[in-house]
């Protein structure tokens, strides 16, 4: 049997981009795979044209200076391909744009408050009959490890929290975000997304978690001097197995 271990946590000297954990985070891939491609060739074709200039038209190759002075059919396609080239990023850019903040109708909405310097976090969608307005509230503070007993070593330095927010797979999720103080920045690149956490104002976005995992991010907006120091952990389950656990909560708090 063959497992595959996704890079959902950064590693020493990494330079790709995390494994899509969301429908946006693998529209992104994609487009990112298509724009490589096209700027490679690009670097390709032109090296191979400058090259090819130094090499047949130095003095030291062509003794005869050119009466090249004009042409329209090479202006004309110096002009028009790289139109074509801009014709061809951007129908998948716009596309991945509009798909990215097109708004569907949410299941579970998660409330994230930035604040200085972590996050606080609330999912208010659960009544029974017995309470009514139930909620499930994370405070999430930048873990020390230097404290911690050498049997629970091996979390990832910075980037662990006192709390992991629990979210459902497969599961369209709506996320309020906005901040208490200054501005932050809402981050974790597994998911694709990026967004603001501006005082006095309310972002909306949507995320549809494709697996189970356990993600990371990070405050992306300078905040402060601590503004390094609070990260983002992100748990997701099995449906069946956060709802299970949803009820655990409240009804042991």
């Amino acid at each position: 049997m063959t497992f595959f271990v996704k890079c959902d946590s950064p590693v020493f000297w990494q330079t790709y981009l995390s494994d899509p954990a969301s429908i946006s985070m693998e529209g992104i891939l994609m487009f990112n795979k298509h724009l490589t491609f096209l700027i490679t060739m690009i670097i390709l074709f032109v090296g191979w044209i400058l090259i090819q200039t130094l090499h047949n038209y130095t003095e030291f190759s062509n003794s005869f200076s050119s009466k090249f002075v004009h042409n329209k059919e090479i202006e004309i396609i110096w002009t028009s391909v790289p139109a074509l080239i801009l014709l061809l990023l951007s129908t998948p850019s716009f596309t991945l744009l509009y798909a990215m903040d097109e708004i569907s109708e949410p299941e579970l909405s998660l409330k994230i408050l930035g604040h200085q310097w972590f996050w606080s976090y609330e999912i208010s969608d659960f009544n029974s009959c017995q309470k009514q307005d139930q909620s499930l509230k994370y405070v999430c503070y930048m873990m020390v490890l230097d404290g911690l007993p050498k049997t629970k070593q091996g979390y990832f330095r910075l980037l662990e929290t006192n709390k992991r927010v629990i979210l459902p797979t497969n599961t369209h999720l709506r996320l309020l975000v906005t901040a208490a103080d200054v501005l932050h920045s809402w981050t974790v690149p597994s998911f694709g997304l990026k967004v603001d956490a501006c005082p006095g104002r309310l972002n909306q976005l949507n995320l549809f978690i494709k697996r189970v995992g356990v993600f990371f991010g990070q405050c992306s907006e300078i905040c402060g001097v601590n503004h390094g120091f609070m990260p983002i952990v992100v748990v997701s389950l099995p449906t069946l197995q956060f709802h299970h656990y949803v009820m655990t909560k409240l009804e042991l708090g």
